[in-house]
């Protein structure tokens, strides 16, 4: 079974327009509108289109209403997509194509004419590039909320993925982590449907860049840990190679620098035997 989840705040304009769009591309699909808080006609439409309608008491963000919709849904494969109406119904089953060739997680990426503006374009380029090298995989999108995957393999994550934006972020690589196989498949995205989004770039991109150090050291913290390590000796091991040559000492700040090198290839290590631990599957 197929369960399709949108998790939507006021978006009553695009779903009038995507909810027909939508029945019609999956009729045996089940259908979920998460409905964080809204306070327009979202709760009528979805009575209209036979659509379930899970209510959020009050708005807890865009990874409070992917959980809940995940917890609700009852299909073994979840597609997500955003209610803005950016996403074409039609392209699921190019999703569910590629996750029966055996993958765990299909992504649909975006290329560079469906970023919203040249910003967000940026930055999502930087996120990717950061997350290929955590990864050793080639990230094509991290933060794509247009993706199809296994309800059990996801529904192994929902404690670790935030409440606000970029579930995609700690969902990637919570899968990548765990050696489960993701794909991407491109996808063309369409200008969402009114003006009234959710994101705000300067205060979220910053979320996002402080989100992708969270999962980091959740992946391979020795990879985040291990180069602060060598910085910190390379730093201690120049300053106490001037002072030797100019004053023929060991000064405080070399010590101190070693001893920082120290501490935190330690704290690495101790982060890699957590990160093991958070990741184990008993049974």
């Amino acid at each position: 079974m197929l369960s399709i989840i949108l998790p939507a705040k006021n978006e009553a304009a695009a779903l009038a327009e995507l909810l027909p769009r939508l029945r019609q591309a999956q009729p045996a699909a089940e259908i979920i509108v998460v409905d964080d808080g809204s306070t327009d006609d979202t709760a009528r439409l979805c009575a209209e289109h036979g659509v379930k309608r899970a209510r959020q008491a009050y708005s807890m963000g865009n990874g409070a209403a992917i959980k809940r919709g995940a917890r609700e849904a009852g299909g073994d494969i979840l597609v997500f997509m955003d209610a803005d109406g950016q996403h074409d119904p039609l392209l699921i089953d190019r999703l569910l194509a590629r996750l029966g060739e055996g993958y765990d997680m299909v992504v649909g990426a975006r290329d560079w004419s469906g970023q919203a503006g040249v910003g967000r374009g940026l930055a999502n380029t930087l996120y990717n590039w950061l997350a290929s090298r955590m990864t050793g995989f080639d990230v094509k999108d991290l933060t794509s909320g247009f993706r199809a995957v296994r309800a059990d393999r996801f529904r192994e994550f929902l404690h670790l993925l935030p409440n606000g934006f970029s579930y995609p972020t700690t969902c990637t690589m919570a899968f990548f982590r765990s050696a489960y196989a993701v794909a991407y498949e491109p996808i063309p995205v369409h200008k969402r449907v009114g003006t009234n989004s959710h994101i705000r770039p300067l205060k979220d991109g910053i979320r996002f860049l402080l989100i992708i150090f969270k999962i980091a050291t959740l992946y391979s913290p020795l990879k985040l840990f291990a180069p602060a390590s060598v910085l910190f000796f390379v730093l201690g091991l120049g300053n106490y190679a001037y002072t030797f040559v100019t004053a023929h000492r060991l000064t405080n700040m070399s010590v101190l620098l070693f001893s920082a090198s120290v501490i935190v290839f330690l704290i690495g290590l101790i982060s890699e035997q957590i990160t093991s631990l958070t990741y184990r599957r008993d049974g």
